[in-house]
């Protein structure tokens, strides 16, 4: 990378180093606690979070002076969940052997923890659908776009995941023995 005549040359492309980096800065600056949380939504993973955003945000930069003048958070967010979908092909999940056990997180209600497994349970496109229609308040239509599928697609996978969750473990663990009265 190299920076000649005020144009930032990257090995594949051209990019103008005048009033879109500035433009690019306030927009991390102003959004980046919120597309954080989005990320740390779809991980469950601080790090992985970070590093979602980081990515997504590299893609957006070299795109920056098309989509800057248009709304500029719906694309990024877009840029988010599609990197996050994408990242199950490539990223090993699995378990890794370690001498000591890391720190426990710091408690949550039990009611709290048992949502978050039951979601984190949920296939990467429910989970991203729960987070985008139920805790981003987006509409049908916004998830839609921001997934790059149809609105059914998104009907048909919040029903699929609600479904799940009104059947897992964690959540109907109790309710019955709750309801019940002793005789």
């Amino acid at each position: 990378m190299s920076i000649d005549d005020g144009v930032v040359t990257t090995g594949v492309t051209r990019v103008p180093a005048d009033d879109s980096t500035a433009s690019f800065d306030a927009f991390v600056a102003a959004r980046s606690q919120s597309l954080l949380r989005t990320a740390y939504l779809l991980t469950r993973d601080h790090a992985l979070a970070e590093d979602l955003v980081q990515t997504a945000l590299a893609k957006a930069w070299f795109h920056w002076a098309r989509i800057r003048a248009d709304n500029p958070e719906p694309y990024v967010r877009r840029i988010l969940v599609t990197t996050y979908s994408s990242w199950w092909r490539r990223r090993w999940n699995g378990e890794i052997p370690t001498e000591e056990l890391p720190e426990s997180p710091a408690p949550l209600g039990e009611d709290q923890l048992d949502l978050w497994d039951a979601i984190g349970r949920l296939p990467r496109r429910q989970r991203a659908v729960v987070v985008l229609r139920f805790y981003e308040d987006l509409s049908e239509a916004e998830t839609a776009r921001m997934m790059g599928s149809t609105v059914g697609t998104v009907k048909s996978q919040t029903a699929k995941a609600l479904a799940k969750l009104r059947v897992d473990p964690a959540l109907t663990a109790g309710t019955t023995a709750d309801l019940e009265t002793p005789r």
